[in-house]
């Protein structure tokens, strides 16, 4: 089974990720943690060097590559994983998937002690990113609810998600 849990930046992705995975038995992978062991540099880094559109291209080529080489595994995408290239497609061809919904005041109240962390909001005022999560979520909502299960997640546990699989 490939499992991939999908949602915004803050929203539990990693931390449920590996919890389903160790109940289901299954290698948990985080795709970011993917990219920059492979390319040897954080997220951060790499935004910086190449920008997005470079970085979307090797999360992208980190996806499919993962895919290729296991048929079962647990998998956090990326926040903007499922909204690039053909990624959300591929994602429900070869797996179930998992978005973890969230109101963007929870998002807020996650996202702003950790914007240090994540390049697309470290330089952001609180302002700024209260009006970034708003315009994202919208953007990103026609990618995410393409998911095949849709979870409220504010209180989400791996029982749940393993209840809803």
């Amino acid at each position: 089974m490939r499992l991939f849990i999908l949602g915004f930046m803050g929203s539990g992705k990693s931390k449920l990720g590996k919890k389903v995975a160790h109940h289901l038995e299954l290698p948990f992978f985080d795709l970011d943690q993917l990219i920059e062991e492979k390319e040897g540099k954080t997220i951060t880094r790499i935004f910086e060097e190449i920008g997005e559109d470079g970085f979307r291209l090797i999360e992208q080529t980190a996806l499919e590559s993962l895919i290729n080489q296991h048929s079962d595994f647990v998998l956090s995408t990326g926040g903007g994983t499922p909204c690039f290239f053909n990624n959300m497609d591929l994602m429900n061809e070869v797996g179930k998937t998992i978005y973890l919904k969230l109101h963007a005041n929870i998002l807020f109240g996650r996202l702003k002690s950790a914007q240090v962390k994540r390049p697309l909001i470290a330089n952001l005022t609180e302002e700024e990113l209260k009006l970034f999560i708003e315009q994202k979520l919208l953007e990103r909502e026609s990618y995410y609810s393409k998911a095949q299960l849709i979870a409220d997640a504010p209180n989400l546990t791996a029982n749940k998600i393993l209840s809803l699989i």
